[in-house]
Formats: C-alpha cells, sequence, structure tokens
C-alpha cells in the first residue's frame, strides 16, 4: 500500500528542498533525505515511506533547477508522482533519476492521507475499490524508469533512449 501526499498546484523547488539544504551546503548528502518539504510540509520528510505517492496541481516543480529536489524526493523512496503539468526542467531532473511522474489531475479524486494500491510500471492506481488507469508515458520514458534513470540506463544499453543499438 502506498501512502498519498497532497500538494496544491505551483509547488516550487524551494518548496521541495529550500537551498540551505542544498547537498553543497550538508556534510554528508545522504542527509539531503530529511529535507524534502522540511518548511512547506515538515511531517513529509520523516512520515513518507518507499513507494508513497506525490499528487499535486498542474507546474509541480517549477522555480529553480535544482537538480538536489527530486534527488531528495528519489532518497525517501517516492513511487511516483501524478499531476497535470510539471515545470520542465523537473520533469528531465527526474526522469535522469528514474522517478516516476504521470501527467493526470487526481486532486479531486484522491485525498491526504489515503492508501492506495500502485503499479508504477503499468500506471494503475485502486483507490477506494476504483481503478484509475494513469496515461502511458514514451516507452523511452518507461525504459529509462525500468533502468532505475538515465546513467543506469546508459550502462546496461551503452547508448541513450531513443537512439540506435551501440556499435
Amino acid at each position: 500500500m502506498a501512502r498519498i501526499w497532497m500538494f496544491d498546484a505551483n509547488i516550487n523547488t524551494d518548496q521541495i528542498v529550500p537551498g540551505r539544504y542544498a547537498p553543497y551546503m550538508l556534510k554528508e548528502e545522504s542527509a539531503l533525505r530529511q529535507y524534502p518539504f522540511i518548511e512547506a510540509r515538515p511531517d513529509f520528510a520523516p512520515n513518507a515511506q518507499p513507494g508513497d505517492l506525490i499528487v499535486a496541481g498542474p507546474n509541480f516543480g517549477c522555480g529553480s533547477s535544482r537538480e538536489y529536489a527530486p534527488l531528495a524526493l528519489k532518497m525517501v523512496g517516492i513511487g511516483a508522482i501524478i499531476a497535470p503539468l510539471f515545470a520542465r526542467i523537473f520533469y528531465r531532473n527526474a526522469l535522469n533519476l528514474g522517478i516516476p511522474l504521470f501527467e493526470a489531475d487526481l486532486t479531486g479524486t484522491l485525498h491526504d492521507g489515503q492508501l492506495v494500491e500502485f503499479d508504477a510500471a503499468s500506471g494503475c492506481l485502486i483507490a477506494a475499490g476504483q481503478t484509475i488507469q494513469l496515461p502511458p508515458p514514451p516507452a523511452f520514458v518507461r525504459e529509462v524508469w525500468a533502468a532505475g534513470g538515465i546513467v543506469p540506463f546508459y550502462r546496461q544499453h551503452g547508448r541513450f533512449p531513443g537512439q540506435g543499438a551501440a556499435e
């Protein structure tokens, strides 16, 4: 079971991880897992469990291109983020890290703290007996997720998604 963490629209990277908690400000990068939403929602980092889902309004990840914002979410084990629209650079950074992102508006369907069943590979979510099929991303995106991110994908295949086989 996965817990739903609800957020409003326009969640920016400074709300996800304020700049003073940037990895270069910390003694160890592993400490970054303590800081997602530390000010915007202090209960998040200590209570998020691997596989939990973030459901948000549009424009999730807007603001600066802080690569450590999605990294902090990966470190706490977020299973996927579902929002109607993502900031482009956040989407790319999350993809590079292998974090599944689904473009759908479930803010009026799910509620904070709700327990759901979720399968990222199929994009199938079951909430209160209702099955919700999320829109499938392109095949290359699913391949990157399955590999765990763009670097693991490259290491496994010797190429980037969409390129021909390595020679």
